[in-house]
């Protein structure tokens, strides 16, 4: 009993964000196409290994190139259990977990890390608002496992904030230089003002600031370039291309733009929640917060000047806004009895609620959200063929592939799996296709077996709970209509 009470004295909070973490990845493991680079990366390292010419990105390169260093650390620290799941001859998807998995176990190891110096900086009830608030919210604990560049650069990101806690502010700028250059050019926005800081605050000296990072800019642009070259094919810096992609050549906006306030008025309170609010609050209560919110408040407005806008982008700002938010609901929780704080203090439980209420309505948003997951995962047990020697082909189309789709759903033979683009409606029926994954209800030549409904809105009533999900078919299965096994055998229908 000792020895537990330690163990959870020690690493209580990480089981909780850890469980929490682990909850949404095998309720949710499939994957989006923000994340198809990577996730198909880690499938073709650990099943392909060095026959790179099988590899996924070679026949989908996608818009532009990223980098495979994130995607080789997480196979190498997965393959004993994918060695393992392979040995109880288990369904791809369990590799699935594992790479997932461990990313999580990086990205929340190196929030261990910040989350340690908060509590040296700010103390204990600091630290445990900081978990608090962290578990309410949906968005950092959902993506926490999710294979993005934004992910892979949030783990350093967090170590940047340890150090700058720790006072160790070169090593602090070593983290974002090596994000910045390796998984995401745009952290370029955060180390800037953070370095600019620390000079007009005396904290670094510019000559040595500029030797230490200019050995890390060189470290890093030599490793990224090594292993993409390789894998690639040809001589490549992913990020050097993306950056010549989204800002000089701005092309980022043609996915999409938002206005310049985006962030404030919707990223930031989706993902926040209760601690948007509290985080204002924070940096007028304790005049040493303002010092590491301004780089990264920085961070945001800088981000903010570019068109295309998405929550992932500034997530890495999210850790620090949450220690601002943690240190006012401490200082509420401590003058609770006042009367003026006691009513900010049930404020603050209120918003509790409803951040607790919102992240449960975003989760089951999220889990509707990847119909074609579910649809190839509902095929793989209704559509075995008698004729086992036959080869059964599905086809994934674009709309499918995006949604939920990845080399780690694919079954083995005789199941072969298709995702060839620009096939036009008319041509399926000479394709012999056993079967289609497709977001057309209607295709010639084949016969609709059964639909999958995904996440399409939200709807206000009156009632309990004032909230509900619409649900619209988003994914249909189709079979090929010349197969009699298929056609006369009963299917839930469409």
């Amino acid at each position: 009993m000792a020895l537990n009470s330690k163990f959870m004295q020690l690493y209580g909070y990480d089981v909780l964000l850890g469980s929490i973490a682990a909850f949404y990845v095998f309720m949710a493991p499939y994957t989006k196409v923000e994340e198809s680079f990577n996730v198909q990366a880690m499938h073709d390292i650990l099943y392909w290994r060095h026959h790179v010419e099988k590899y996924d990105h070679l026949e989908f390169p996608g818009v532009v190139p990223r980098t495979f260093t994130g995607a080789l650390i997480v196979s190498t620290l997965a393959s004993p259990f994918v060695l393992a799941a392979s040995l109880l001859q288990l369904p791809k998807i369990y590799s699935l977990y594992a790479v997932r998995l461990v990313l999580g176990c990086i990205i929340l190891s190196t929030l261990r890390f910040f989350r340690i110096q908060i509590k040296k900086n700010f103390g204990s009830q600091v630290e445990a608002f900081f978990v608090i608030l962290t578990a309410l919210q949906f968005h950092m604990l959902f993506y926490s496992t999710r294979p993005l560049p934004n992910i892979l650069a949030f783990g350093l990101v967090n170590l940047a904030y340890g150090y700058w806690f720790k006072g160790s502010f070169y090593a602090a700028l070593n983290s974002l230089i090596c994000a910045t250059i390796v998984f995401r050019c745009d952290i370029l926005l955060l180390v800037s003002p953070l370095g600019l800081e620390l000079l007009l605050s005396r904290s670094i000296s510019l000559r040595k600031a500029l030797l230490s990072c200019g050995i890390t800019v060189l470290f890093c642009i030599g490793l990224t370039t090594l292993v993409d070259s390789v894998l690639w094919r040809k001589l490549l810096w992913p990020e050097l291309e993306v950056f010549w992609f989204n800002s000089v050549l701005n092309r980022s906006s043609e996915w999409g733009t938002h206005a310049f306030h985006w962030y404030f008025t919707s990223a930031l309170p989706r993902s926040l929640l209760a601690a948007y609010p509290l985080f204002v609050l924070g940096v007028l209560l304790d005049r040493r917060v303002l010092f590491y919110i301004i780089p990264v408040l920085s961070f945001v407005l800088l981000y903010s000047k570019l068109p295309h806008k998405e929550l992932r982008f500034i997530i890495s700002s999210l850790p620090m806004f949450n220690l601002s938010a943690a240190v006012a609901a401490s200082r509420i929780y401590n003058n609770r009895k006042k009367s003026f704080w006691k009513y900010l203090y049930f404020a603050m439980l209120g918003l509790f609620l409803i951040s607790l209420g919102c992240t449960i309505l975003t989760f089951m948003a999220s889990y509707e959200n990847y119909p074609s997951g579910h649809a190839l995962k509902a095929l793989h047990k209704m559509g075995h063929l008698n004729n086992n020697s036959k080869e059964v082909w599905v086809h994934v189309d674009t709309f499918s592939a995006m949604n939920g789709i990845s080399r780690f759903c694919e079954n083995d033979e005789p199941w072969r799996y298709s995702k060839e683009e620009g096939i036009p409606l008319q041509l399926f029926q000479s394709r012999n296709f056993t079967y289609l994954l497709s977001e057309h209800a209607l295709i010639n030549g084949y016969k609709c077996l059964f639909s999958i409904k995904g996440f399409s809105g939200a709807r206000v009533h009156a009632g309990f709970p004032p909230i509900s999900l619409v649900k619209k078919p988003k994914v249909y299965v189709h079979g090929n209509a010349e197969t009699g096994e298929i056609i006369h055998r009963s299917w839930p229908g469409c």
